[in-house]
C-alpha cells in the first residue's frame, strides 16, 4: 500500500474505531503518562521528538510563534510521519482533549491535569518546553524559544489584556477539582486570565525540563517522554528526609527550580522581546515607544515574582478536602505583628506526599471541630514535608491556635512531633524563609514581626517540641 492509501486507511480508522487508552476520563498526570507510554510501546523506535511533534499536531498547537521556534509539527521524516499518523488514528480523541487548553464560559479549565503532588498543570506549555529542549539536543540547535513558549508569551499577553485591573489580578486564578481521587472537572475560583495558575505551573515545569534536556551532551542520553514525565511527577520521598534527600528535578521544587534557572534573565527584556515577536508574526503593529506597555509588563512581572517565586505553593482547602467552617469567619486586621510556631504532635510522623498530608489535614480539622468544639481547623497554615504549605484559616481569618494571641499573629504548624528530632530542612525553610517573605511582601506581617514558639505565650504546652524550639531560637525575628 502506498503512503496515500495508508493515510486514507488511517483516516477511515480514526472516524470509525473508538480506541481509547485506559483511564482517559480521569484528568490526572498518571493517566496521561500511561497513555503516552502506550503509544511508545506500540511504536518501537519512535523518537521523543517525533512523539512530541505528533502530540502538538494532535492538539492543534501550530501557531506562528511555535512554528517560528520549533518548526511545523509535520516536519518529520516519512517513516516518523507514518508512526505519528498511527498515533493520531488510535489516540487522537484522548490526547486532543487532554492537551488542548480552554476555559469555558462556566469557568471550567480544560487541558489541565492533576499531578500526584496535588497541583494542577496545563499540558500545552509543559510539552512545548520539553520539545524545545529535546529539539536542541537531538538537532544541535539552540533553545531560544524555551522562555517565550513556556512563560513569556502567556505572561506578556496576560499583562496587556488586563491593564485596567489591579496587577494582582492579572495572573491566575487557581481552582478546585470535582473529585481529588477521580478528577474530571476543574473549576476556577474567579474569571480566568490568559495565565491561570495551571498554565504557569505547566510553563515553569516546561522551562525546568526543557533546560535540563537542552543541556544533555548527546541525543543518546535522552529518555522516552513517559520516563521524563515519570521522573519529574512520579517519585517517592524517604521518611525523615523528605525533599532534603531529593537532588533531582521534581515537581514540588518547581518554584525554587524555575527561579534559580530563570531569575538571571532580564525578564522585562525577555517578555518585551517576546511581545515584539508576537506582534511581528501576527502582523500586528507594535509602537515601541508606548511606555504603557513597558509599565504593564514591569507591574505584572513584580506580581509574578512575588506570587510564583517568592511565595510557596499553598494547597487550598478544597484541594485537601476541608469541610466548611461551622461558624462565621472573623476577619483579621492586617498586618499582624507575630508569627507563632507549632508542631502538630499528632499526627506525629512527617507527611511525605499530598495524599498523606491531605489525610492529616482532614484528621486535624475533624479533631478541632468535633473534639475541641472549634469552628474550623485552628492553624492559619500547616507545613508538610512534601514540599507544600497547606491552607488552614488562611491569611485573612482569625484562627484558634495560640490562646489569647489569635488576633495578633498567624499560627503555623509543621506536621509531626519534633520533641527529639527536627523537621526536614526543606520544611523549615518553607516556613522560615518562603512563607514569611510572602506574608511580609503581601501585607500580612509587619516588616519587624516577631517569631515565637507556642510555649512562650501559653504556659501549659511544650509545643513546638524541644528540638524544634531550640532551632527556632536561632532564627531571625525570634524574640525571647
Amino acid at each position: 500500500m502506498d503512503l496515500f492509501g495508508l493515510i486514507l486507511t488511517l483516516f477511515f480508522y480514526f472516524f470509525t474505531v473508538d480506541s481509547k487508552p485506559t483511564g482517559e476520563h480521569l484528568r490526572n498526570m498518571d493517566s496521561f503518562i500511561r497513555a503516552v507510554q502506550q503509544v511508545e510501546d506500540s511504536n518501537p523506535g519512535l523518537s521523543p521528538l517525533a512523539l512530541l511533534r505528533a502530540l502538538r499536531r494532535t492538539a492543534g498547537h501550530d501557531d506562528e510563534m511555535t512554528i517560528h521556534f520549533l518548526g511545523a509539527s509535520n516536519n518529520v521524516t516519512e517513516a516518523e510521519f507514518l508512526e505519528t499518523a498511527i498515533l493520531n488514528a488510535s489516540s487522537f480523541s484522548f490526547f486532543d482533549k487532554a492537551i488542548h487548553h480552554i476555559v469555558t464560559d462556566y469557568g471550567e479549565e480544560r487541558g489541565v491535569v492533576l499531578a500526584q503532588d496535588g497541583t494542577t498543570v496545563a499540558l500545552a506549555p509543559l510539552l512545548l518546553g520539553i520539545e524545545s529542549g529535546v529539539k536542541a539536543t537531538m538537532e544541535g540547535t539552540t533553545d531560544d524559544g524555551l522562555f517565550p513558549l513556556t512563560l513569556g508569551r502567556t505572561l506578556g499577553l496576560s499583562f496587556l489584556s488586563l491593564q485596567d485591573i489591579p496587577p494582582s489580578h492579572r495572573l491566575g486564578p487557581n481552582g478546585c477539582w470535582d473529585n481529588m481521587e477521580r478528577p474530571k472537572v476543574f473549576k476556577l475560583s474567579r474569571p480566568a486570565t490568559l495565565a491561570t495558575d495551571a498554565i504557569i505551573n505547566g510553563g515553569m515545569d516546561g522551562a525546568i525540563l526543557g533546560l535540563r534536556l537542552s543541556n544533555l551532551s548527546s541525543s543518546g542520553q535522552l529518555q522516552s517522554l513517559s520516563n521524563i514525565l515519570k521522573g519529574y511527577y512520579s517519585f517517592s520521598l524517604h521518611v525523615g528526609q523528605g525533599l532534603d534527600a531529593m537532588t533531582g528535578h521534581v515537581s514540588p521544587k518547581r518554584r525554587e527550580l524555575s527561579k534559580s534557572m530563570l531569575e538571571s534573565l532580564d525578564l522585562q527584556s525577555q517578555v518585551m522581546e517576546t511581545l515584539s515577536l508576537v506582534w511581528k508574526l501576527e502582523k500586528t503593529e507594535w509602537i515601541a515607544q508606548d511606555t504603557g506597555v513597558g509599565k504593564a509588563v514591569a507591574d505584572g512581572l513584580q506580581v509574578f515574582v512575588h506570587k510564583y517565586w517568592d511565595c510557596p505553593q499553598i494547597i487550598s482547602r478544597c484541594q485537601w478536602g476541608a469541610k466548611a467552617s461551622q461558624g462565621t469567619p472573623v476577619p483579621l486586621s492586617l498586618p499582624l505583628q507575630f508569627l507563632y510556631v507549632h508542631h502538630t504532635y499528632e499526627p506525629s510522623a512527617p507527611c511525605l506526599s499530598f495524599k498523606n498530608c491531605s489525610r492529616n489535614m482532614r484528621a486535624m480539622q475533624r479533631f478541632h471541630q468535633e473534639d475541641r468544639g472549634w469552628n474550623d481547623i485552628g492553624y492559619s497554615f500547616v507545613v508538610g514535608s512534601d514540599g507544600y504549605v497547606y491552607e488552614g484559616r488562611g491569611w485573612n481569618q482569625l484562627g484558634t491556635h495560640t490562646r489569647g494571641r489569635n488576633s495578633v499573629g498567624y499560627g503555623v504548624s509543621i506536621i509531626g512531633d519534633y520533641t527529639s528530632t527536627l523537621p526536614s530542612r526543606h520544611a523549615m525553610d518553607l516556613l522560615r524563609h518562603r512563607l514569611v517573605k510572602c506574608a511580609v511582601d503581601g501585607g500580612g506581617l509587619t516588616a519587624n514581626f516577631t517569631i515565637q514558639g507556642h510555649r512562650q505565650v501559653v504556659n501549659y504546652t511544650t509545643c513546638p517540641g524541644d528540638a524544634f524550639f531550640a532551632e527556632i531560637r536561632s532564627w531571625e525575628h525570634f524574640r525571647e
